[in-house]
């Protein structure tokens, strides 16, 4: 799934007051100046807001690590439920679908009211998880071992992505966020266009082994590593601005999701690789 969360509006958004709210630059506390967002000189406004009260980097990645550590135990459910018959055909848990339902209302939720992040980010997290356990199971059966290979996989990319955006050789500039966050909508569209053409029986998936399809899963999983290096730009954006301390929870989410992303099609790329 792509992750449009983290994007300059649902910033804008964290910085909204209304008239009896505390501003960020006002010492009185009254002011409704929202923060603007760009990659020049940092804002001389600061946060008049106590300790305790706004986001902090680290207050988002132990927020990550929880959602991750929910997932996870979900995931380990769902491969659970996945059975193997004599015959080698496998049972599918009928609950499947719905987990994926509640993850997309979760998804849209937490999109147009990132305050409920808190509550429906571990609804998510559980949701999804189930989802991917059971899905994972499917993939391995098939092609054993391939889980712990996309694992490590994944782990590896957020690992570099983060390497390179902390040392600087990856700079998320206004050019970058454009290209990305344009190519990440299309994509989505051009996924929501497959699902209804699918319906009348057409394909639009480069599919099978072929070098097409090998490619649209690297370029695939590209956009969700470059989608990583958004995710944590934004966390330093809202940190800096001393966004409210929900938006922690809002980030983590956002995390979350492009990580699920960037596993489930690292797991068809290595499918498709182990059938050439």
């Amino acid at each position: 799934m792509a992750n449009p969360l983290l994007n300059e509006k649902a910033f804008t958004k964290a910085v909204e007051r209304t008239p009896d709210q505390a501003g960020w630059g006002s010492a009185e506390g009254k002011s409704t100046w929202n923060a603007p967002i760009s990659d020049g000189p940092v804002s001389p406004y600061i946060s008049t807001k106590a300790p305790g009260q706004t986001m902090t980097a680290n207050g988002a990645m132990s927020a990550t690590m929880f959602l991750m550590v929910l997932l996870i135990a979900a995931a380990t459910f769902g491969w659970s439920q996945v059975t193997e018959l004599e015959s080698g055909q496998i049972t599918i848990p009928s609950w499947v679908m719905g987990g994926i339902i509640v993850g997309l209302i979760c998804a849209f939720g937490v999109m147009f009211k990132p305050t409920a992040a808190r509550f429906l980010a571990p609804v998510y997290a559980i949701a999804q998880g189930s989802v991917v356990g059971a899905i994972s199971k499917m993939f391995n059966v098939q092609y054993p071992g391939i889980v712990v290979q996309a694992v490590g996989a994944t782990i590896g990319v957020f690992v570099m992505m983060l390497v390179l955006y902390r040392t600087g050789i990856l700079r998320v500039t206004d050019k970058f966020r454009r290209i990305v966050i344009g190519a990440t909508m299309g994509l989505m569209a051009f996924y929501l266009v497959s699902f209804i053409v699918g319906l009348f029986g057409a394909n639009m998936f480069p599919t099978g082994s072929s070098t097409m399809s090998i490619g649209f899963s690297v370029l695939v999983a590209g956009l969700a590593a470059m989608n990583l290096a958004l995710d944590f730009d934004f966390i330093d954006k809202a940190e800096a601005a001393g966004a409210p301390k929900h938006m922690e929870w809002f980030a983590a989410f956002g995390i979350m999701v492009t990580l699920v992303w960037l596993y489930m099609e690292i797991l068809r790329l290595l499918a498709k690789m182990r059938d050439r």
